[in-house]
């Protein structure tokens, strides 16, 4: 069957195990790792999640999806980073259409078990599931391209406190001060809840989901005279960047000359998701369709992007390259789970 998916083992329904999770509330033990650095900052990084010359080879292979177009990009000439050149990417970077969320590379990357099993390590189960959010090129040649102007948030409901999910993204290439990507607000997780009660009386930025909060100017200096700074993260290739969702975080643009490439890796316990969440999660996994960094497939989106408000003329429903997936990976789709 063309396009069908490839199981290595055949899935039995999985079982569920859920222990006591991190709580990121100053009542968690200490680790001696990287969950300490999450707890007491908001964020962290998980070096080396992936040997460097397995992540190299990742970056390759986004590059080479680019050119797979044929609209006229090529990786070794920058004055080629144009609009007419690429298929549709978000001012932000992100290139959510075409089938590329489950193309076989990004499986890969969700597939590696030094990335799945940091969150296994923060839920304390594994049985999880994985978002299918999109993938990141943060071109530093911008001449042609959108401005990414400064879009400070975080991705969670203020309605809905405490950690309810942890975000992540694994870095492809080398990653430093003017390299642009992801700045997070250190610290700002623990106040989260206090300065949501100090800001209830101000208009929100719209959104078009309750899980997305834009911070005004006001907010802005509320977490100044707090004392919270904020930190440009730098990575290695194959670094796992992770980052509680109340982390006021957002990316910015490359200064010198190096490409910043990053694929989001976010992973939930499958029992915080429902069977209606998980057939919905079928069904996008079957479209070949994105999600954004919920798991729980809580938005799914769609292979026909917009070119300038229009459909674009560039279609591709299904990845160019489709994933082979192992048992494990297979899981993390969330398929197994559902009840029959």
């Amino acid at each position: 069957m063309p396009g069908a998916i490839t199981v290595t083992q055949e899935s039995p329904i999985a079982s569920l195990k859920v222990g006591k999770r991190l709580q990121v509330d100053g009542t968690d033990p200490k680790f001696g790792d990287w969950r300490d650095d999450l707890i007491r900052d908001g964020y962290a990084i998980v070096k080396g999640a992936i040997p460097q010359d397995r992540a190299l080879s990742y970056a390759d292979r986004m590059l080479s999806l680019l050119e797979s177009f044929g609209k006229g990009y090529k990786r070794d000439d920058p004055s080629t980073v144009h609009p007419d050149n690429l298929p549709v990417i978000t001012e932000k970077g992100m290139l959510l259409n075409y089938g590329a969320p489950h193309e076989d590379f990004v499986w890969d990357v969700r597939s590696e078990p030094g990335v799945y099993e940091a969150f296994e390590k923060v839920y304390n189960t594994k049985d999880i599931i994985v978002s299918f959010d999109a993938i990141n090129y943060g071109f530093w040649n911008r001449q042609n391209l959108p401005p990414n102007k400064p879009w400070p948030h975080q991705d969670q409901d203020p309605e809905r406190p405490g950690f309810r999910c942890l975000q992540g993204l694994v870095n492809l290439l080398p990653n430093g001060p003017n390299d642009g990507g992801l700045i997070v607000c250190k610290g700002a997780h623990l106040l989260s809840e206090q300065f949501h009660e100090d800001m209830k009386d101000e208009e929100r930025i719209p959104a078009w989901t309750k899980e997305w909060y834009g911070f005004t100017d006001r907010g802005m200096a509320w977490l100044k005279d707090h004392g919270c700074e904020w930190i440009k993260v730098e990575a290695e290739p194959g670094d796992l960047l992770l980052w509680d969702s109340r982390a006021p975080h957002y990316n910015v643009p490359a200064s010198g000359t190096q490409d910043r490439l990053a694929i989001y890796t976010c992973y939930m316990p499958v029992a915080d998701a429902s069977q209606e969440d998980l057939v919905r999660k079928k069904a996008a996994f079957e479209d070949r369709v994105g999600t954004t960094h919920w798991p729980n497939a809580l938005h799914t989106g769609t292979n026909r992007a917009k070119r300038n408000g229009e459909p674009d003329s560039l279609i591709r429903d299904r990845p160019i390259n489709e994933p082979k997936l192992s048992e494990r990976a297979f899981k993390l789709t969330g398929i197994p789970y559902i009840k029959t």
